[in-house]
């Protein structure tokens, strides 16, 4: 028996007369005595399945009106026009068939007519991402990737991966997972940055990768994770404005892509995605506090990170993707390449959504001397980048980069209200399983 020869979203009233297999989930039943409706659902949307007693004969008829929701149903029959069903046609069966019977009752309702905590729709999340609503974010998520890696690609760079058991933080920081590595410690890393440095001393020039990150923070909000998938890109002989030209062609390009390649899904988030407009607006530091103080009256010092009041005026404000600039040199990390003429101040930048951040960046420091200085004034110890340090002694180009934060992306491009929305299984500091 063939299992499938189209998905729903396939079938047109063009097909009319013509004879499908379809393969998917019973949706649900509806029973008026001497008809029935059996809806299929399969990923790329919904079929009338119009079950008629002499097409099907008694028994397979007494049978088909009964299959409980969420089964597992193979369905093949004949296209035939219908102005009254919902997309303009129906599927005649001559034959239904089972291929996994679903108990019940539900863990929760895919239908979408009864609501859920998100707590309950992550411990059945299985079944949970069988909602279209559900299912369209991770179609969407897909379509994200792939237009990140064919830009990446025309913009002649390499894809690369990096190691996720590390033997140091790569920002010298705390927020790290420890594990068990045979008779020594080590952790999961909290980013590819140093070996993305590092390939920039290895001739590779131009480099990115998409790829999972750890960050042991104890936060319990609706925008952070512990684990998340991070796009990272570095090049050689770049500073911080052509990364930035970049990463605004990356974001821009994504949402085009997505606006052009998934309307079906778009519409079932009920979405009419805009396009932000390039170049992205850039502001400095400096600015922003000057901004945040003079119309909302916040009180923050030059040197102080932005706190969340401050980025939610300026999102407010400013009501589009920007980049904030410039940053002081205190507030950024130890690779920052600071200004030669003001060092208080670094080339480093953040990628705003008017919601929230989304990517950080920089020119980073290629000196050697330098930036073990800037290590020390950390209060780092330079012995434990022993191995990264290296690869600056022997000729490192200038090079700049950003990583970028794919759930935060896809959150704020389809108005998600928590980031668990736009991860199949996250992992937060409550959530191990499933």
């Amino acid at each position: 028996m063939i299992l499938r020869t189209h998905y729903s979203g396939e079938i047109t009233p063009d097909l009319d007369g013509k004879e499908v297999t379809l393969a998917g989930f019973a949706h649900e039943t509806r029973d008026l005595g001497g008809i029935a409706f059996l809806v299929l659902r399969d990923r790329m949307g919904l079929a009338q399945i119009t079950l008629v007693k002499k097409l099907l004969g008694k028994e397979a008829f007494k049978s088909a009106r009964t299959i409980s929701r969420e089964s597992v149903v193979v369905v093949r029959g004949q296209v035939k026009i219908e102005p009254k069903a919902p997309r303009g046609f129906e599927i005649l069966p001559t034959e239904v068939k089972v291929l996994s019977a679903a108990q019940v009752p539900l863990p929760l309702d895919p239908t979408e007519k009864v609501e859920c905590e998100l707590d309950t729709r992550l411990d059945a999340r299985f079944m949970d991402i069988r909602r279209p609503c559900v299912l369209a974010a991770f179609e969407i998520e897909s379509a994200v990737l792939k237009s990140l890696r064919e830009y990446f690609y025309s913009q002649s760079m390499t894809e690369v991966f990096t190691p996720k058991i590390v033997a140091a933080a790569t920002e010298g920081g705390t927020d790290l997972f420890p594990i068990s590595y045979f008779e020594k410690e080590a952790f999961l890393n909290q980013s590819p940055q140093l070996y993305k440095q590092m390939l920039m001393s290895a001739g590779m020039d131009r480099v990115f990768e998409i790829g999972p990150i750890f960050r042991a923070e104890e936060h319990d909000t609706r925008r952070h994770l512990n684990e998340a998938i991070s796009i990272d890109l570095e090049i050689s002989f770049a500073d911080d404005k052509d990364v930035m030209n970049i990463l605004e062609g990356a974001v821009a390009g994504a949402y085009k892509y997505v606006a052009e390649n998934c309307t079906y899904h778009l519409g079932v988030l009920g979405l009419d995605l805009q396009v932000p407009k390039t170049p992205f607006r850039r502001i400095t530091y400096t600015e922003a506090l000057e901004l945040a103080g003079e119309k909302a009256g916040v009180k923050m010092q030059w040197g102080d990170d932005l706190d969340t009041e401050t980025e939610r005026f300026l999102g407010e404000t400013i009501g589009e993707h920007y980049f904030l600039t410039d940053w002081p040199s205190s507030i950024k990390p130890y690779y920052t390449l600071p200004y030669e003429d003001k060092p208080e101040v670094c080339r480093g930048f953040d990628l705003m959504h008017p919601r929230m951040e989304l990517a950080s960046g920089a020119q980073r420091v290629h000196d050697y001397n330098m930036l073990v200085e800037r290590i020390k004034e950390k209060g780092l110890d330079p012995d434990g980048f022993e191995f990264y340090l290296k690869a600056f002694r022997y000729g490192m180009p200038p090079h700049a980069g950003w990583g970028l934060g794919l759930s935060r992306l896809v959150m704020t491009m389809l108005k998600l209200e928590n980031i668990r929305d736009a991860v199949i299984f996250p992992r937060d500091r409550r959530r191990l399983v499933p």
